[in-house]
């Protein structure tokens, strides 16, 4: 009995160690409860501040949130075809290095008209202003204003691009190149249209998160692209257009993008600012202010955008044509194309991104006939918005863009991978990286980005066909209900119905105007003075993440399952041949639309090319002998990075770095790429004859840079071994061969100038 009873315990043991934990949980409950109600208050009083940003930011003649001090250079209202579009310069900071060298290729960041003011191209110092800025490079903005002129169209505001850029270019006259683009979101496929337009204008151009091709999209993914279809097509843009008396309200762009992230917009964004309102309300508040800066479009600009791009998607199968009959081909641009996008960006995809290379070309050759240059870069999981925003983008990616954008533009035409990996203490070499990250370029074909793109020609009969209907239904709205639309509306109930809108009112219904909110903003000033947060451990703040996290999966579960439905009424409907044959589709297996074709001057251009080509195999020195034969030894893995090319860039010039004209580069190492590709054999059997005008010793020093560029960054291929020794006997032969003939040259003038000493030094050898 001893024995069994010692196994238990008193009973006021187990009454003591209740009452201890209710104790605890009723101190922890104090605890979480006096932290609860400060962050409320807290929060209470940012949400204030974020209703008197949004108040001060509609009263600023000109809203935006670039983070940089600038002067206007151009006014787009002071050109033939007004716009309310800009170009500015941004100046140096306070306390930076000095300004930057003015042969150094200036750089042109253009922000994005897609419902939010200007800014977010700098928004932040790690951003695509602060890298180009960091470079050395000048640095200029494009930019708008919230209120387009009256009239003004997409061709306008194109037209006005190219002349921001005929500006920057008569500011730089020395620049060592033209001015490099960096376009986001909408800003990057008008970028493109200006570049096909005047291609002469434009240095590398790189598109971030800008959809081009809007029919393309993963299955079971991308739902924003049904959208149209399951409107029944643009007559609701003019709809929206004529309610606001001409204009379109760019809210509803905004409004969006937030229905597609649902657990985001309704929950996570506030809850995160709720759980952190010690920390988070600067961050919350300076995007806030981007985010909440709506602006207008026109109709007529809405219109095109949604009836040639959203639905029609001509852009990118070359069927835009301008009001003075110039078609926009995107395979006119001469310029390198950077196109970064992102695996997690719903809004523009990687399909989206990348599918105009395999609507406008059909095989590689394609590309290299049209002599285009084609870089992609995809992320693995960033959002759309972190494309331009997030810190970690910016001191990354569109640095290693910026650090290396000469070396993207010598790349010879075809379709080219980026990877941007950790710089390693042990790399060899290192001393050329700049930065933390090194920037390898890998050869790509068209069927590599047919795998992305995932091209699906039933997929494009069920768009064809709303784009159709949409048509029709465009016209019945024009013939039927506009005339009634713009007869009752008048500026003021536009105005109105502005207001009203759900996201402005988001904004406006909790500010400093309210009554009560200077009694929150009282409580929170003595609330910081005073603040007790709880601990980490707390179990009620554990409870409430647990419960954040459950509406979440709750919110995501029901996008998941709206989106699947969005995809399958869409299938269903504009997958049935009815439909399609209504909207005038014919049942054959032609596709709904064709391949843009290449033109008869094109052709003719080509094989005029190849004759110049084939005339100029045997010309060049010893910089084009060098080019080709790195390319020769290369040709087998595809691959290089920013290390070989600034080893490379020392082929023409050992002390490349004080002086180096990359223009003269670039058309040397494309030239010569070109002439590989034609005639590799014939190409590699001059490289003697080109290196007959140099000496021997420069010939063995050139050889020896050719040797160390591709043997000191990584081991070289089997294959590119034995060719690398082709090249070195090559080389070597050559210079053996001038010596040979400087030494003869010399025994002769020797014998001419005095030949008894010429005979005599004979009989002593």
């Amino acid at each position: 009995m001893a024995s069994e009873g010692s196994n238990h315990r008193p009973w006021y043991t187990d009454a003591w160690s209740l009452l201890s934990m209710a104790q605890d949980y009723a101190a922890a409950a104090l605890s979480y409860t006096t932290d609860a109600w400060q962050r409320s208050i807290l929060y209470a009083d940012v949400m204030r501040q974020r209703g008197d940003q949004y108040q001060a930011h509609l009263e600023d003649d000109a809203p935006h949130v670039l983070d940089f001090p600038y002067e206007v250079v151009i006014s787009g209202h002071e050109l033939p075809r007004p716009v309310n579009y800009g170009l500015a310069r941004i100046l140096p900071i306070e306390g930076a290095p000095p300004p930057p060298s003015t042969s150094k290729r200036p750089f042109v960041v253009v922000d994005p008209r897609a419902g939010h003011g200007p800014g977010i191209g700098g928004f932040k110092a790690e951003s695509e202003v602060g890298a180009a800025l960091g470079a050395g490079h000048p640095c200029y903005f494009i930019g708008f204003g919230p209120d387009p002129e009256p009239g003004q169209t997409i061709e306008d505001v194109v037209l006005a691009e190219v002349a921001f850029l005929e500006k920057v270019i008569a500011l730089h006259p020395h620049s060592e190149g033209k001015p490099a683009v960096v376009a986001n979101c909408q800003a990057g496929w008008q970028i493109l249209m200006a570049a096909a337009l005047r291609p002469e204008l434009f240095g590398p151009i790189i598109v971030a998160g800008t959809p081009v091709s809007y029919w393309a999209g993963w299955p079971g993914k991308n739902p924003m692209r049904y959208a149209g279809g399951l409107l029944g097509g643009s007559w609701l843009t003019a709809l929206a257009s004529d309610l606001g008396n001409g204009r379109f309200d760019g809210a509803y762009l905004v409004q969006n993008f937030e229905n597609l992230n649902p657990s985001n917009t309704l929950w996570g964004k506030q809850y995160n600012l709720y759980a952190n309102a010690d920390s988070e309300a600067t961050r919350y508040l300076g995007f806030e202010k981007y985010w909440g800066g709506y602006v207008f479009l026109n109709d007529i600009e809405m219109q095109y955008i949604v009836d040639n791009l959203f639905i029609g998607n001509r852009l990118s199968s070359a069927e835009l044509i301008t009001s003075e009959g110039i078609r926009l081909d995107l395979r006119n641009i001469r310029s390198p194309i950077v196109v970064f996008c992102s695996n997690g960006d719903n809004i523009s995809p990687p399909p989206q991104a990348l599918g105009w290379i395999t609507d406008l070309y059909r095989d590689d050759d394609e590309v290299l006939s049209h002599d285009q240059t084609i870089v992609y870069a995809t992320h693995d999981n960033i959002g759309h918005l972190g494309i331009f925003v997030s810190g970690s983008v910016g001191r990354k990616e569109h640095r290693e863009f910026t650090n290396n954008i000469d070396l993207i533009d010598v790349l010879p035409a075809g379709i080219y991978q980026t990877q941007i990996q950790d710089k390693r203490e042990d790399m060899p070499l290192a001393e050329l990286v700049e930065g933390d990250y090194v920037l390898s370029i890998q050869r790509r074909s068209v069927e590599d980005v047919s795998q992305i793109v995932q091209v699906d020609a039933e997929s494009d009969r069920k768009f064809a066909a709303v784009n159709q209907i949409s048509r029709i239904n465009l016209g019945l709205y024009r013939q039927f209900v506009q005339p009634w639309v713009r007869t009752w509306t008048t500026p003021e109930s536009a105005r109105w119905l502005q207001s009203v809108h759900p996201l402005r009112l988001s904004y406006e219904r909790w500010s400093s105007r309210n009554p009560m909110a200077l009694t929150v903003a009282e409580h929170a000033q003595k609330i910081r003075a005073t603040r007790q947060p709880v601990a980490a451990d707390n179990p009620f703040l554990q409870w409430q993440q647990a419960y954040s996290n459950t509406v979440i999966s709750a919110l995501d579960y029901w996008r998941i399952r709206r989106d699947n439905a969005y995809e399958q009424i869409f299938n269903v409907v504009y997958g049935s041949p009815w439909v399609q044959a209504l909207a005038g589709l014919s049942a054959d297996d032609r596709p709904p639309r064709t391949h843009p074709g290449v033109s008869p001057e094109h052709l003719t251009f080509v094989a005029e090319e190849i004759e110049r080509l084939r005339a100029e195999i045997n010309q060049g020195g010893l910089l084009e002998a060098s080019i080709r034969a790195l390319f020769y030894v290369s040709r087998f893995r595809g691959e290089a990075d920013e290390r070989r090319f600034h080893l490379a860039a020392s082929l023409q010039q050992p002390d490349y770095f004080s002086h180096f004209d990359m223009q003269l580069f670039r058309q040397a190492v494309r030239r010569q790429a070109n002439l590989m590709r034609l005639n590799l054999n014939a190409a590699i059997t001059a490289i003697p004859r080109l290196l007959a005008g140099s000496t021997g010793d420069e010939i063995r020093n050139q050889a020896q840079l050719l040797e160390q560029m591709l043997i000191s960054t990584e081991p070289l291929l089997p294959e590119e071994q034995v060719s690398l020794e082709q090249m070195l006997e090559i080389f070597d032969a050559a210079a053996h061969a001038q010596e040979l003939t400087t030494t003869k040259d010399k025994t002769t003038a020797m014998a001419k100038k005095n030949p008894d000493k010429l005979r005599s030094h004979s009989r002593k050898s």
